[in-house]
């Protein structure tokens, strides 16, 4: 389960974010309201985790953008702001959950287990145009075809389905792929993306990895033979 917490607070981001590890979460941090929004519409999350109060763009925005975009991954909205009209508001913004701070760790996990319970069985398979990307296996499907992908290949590849023909930047896919912390550089995206087109052509797929200079890269499905 992957879990992304939007809040600018810094020592009580990276303390939710310990505490999430340690139950066995992965767990990614933004510290502000722009940065949160464009994590969160990648789609690759089970649960956000939403401050209210942030700078750029405050947690009800958030929200309003991630629902607007039609993402349906439950929200956990944390504030400071108890009163009645701040819940309302959060909850039309789109928020599953409310939860007032401060808080104590165990309704926060309660709270956390009931939102990814609500999900029900869990995606195995992303689909896009003649060709499945099977989660469990990392494996590339076309028909009768299959190629099993490495490690960074099926990071790529599953945020290149999650966006389909939305780009994605090659330093969004470097941040989400090798970390935040890495010192990988934009060549490494260009590599893997060449890799995945030769086993995307191996397979018969009718997918394309296309490149729009400045913008990324984005999957456009062709004409099947």
């Amino acid at each position: 389960m992957k879990i992304l917490i939007i809040e600018d607070e810094k020592l009580l981001a990276d303390s939710l974010k310990t505490m999430l590890e340690a139950k066995g979460f992965e767990t990614e941090v933004a510290y502000d309201g722009e940065t949160g929004e464009e994590y969160a519409l990648l789609g690759i999350y089970d649960l956000l985790i939403l401050d209210v109060m942030m700078p750029k763009m405050d947690g009800y925005a958030v929200a309003r953008a991630v629902r607007a975009r039609r993402c349906s991954t439950p929200i956990l909205m944390l504030t400071a702001r108890s009163g009645l009209e701040d819940r309302v508001e959060g909850l039309n913004a789109g928020a599953d959950y409310y939860l007032t701070k401060p808080f104590d760790t165990r309704e926060l996990m309660a709270c956390i287990n009931a939102l990814l319970r609500r999900q029900g069985g869990q995606v195995d398979e992303l689909s896009y145009g003649n060709t499945s990307l099977d989660l469990s296996s990392g494996t590339l499907i076309c028909g009768e075809k299959k190629v099993r992908l490495s490690s960074r290949e099926f990071d790529v590849m599953r945020l290149l389905l999650q966006s389909r023909d939305r780009n994605l930047s090659k330093e969004v896919i470097l941040s989400r792929v090798w970390g935040l912390e890495s010192n990988a550089v934009e060549n490494h995206a260009e590599v893997y993306v060449g890799f995945l087109r030769k086993k995307l052509r191996s397979i018969g797929s009718n997918l394309r990895i296309e490149a729009v200079r400045r913008l990324g890269y984005h999957l456009e499905v062709t004409e099947e033979c």
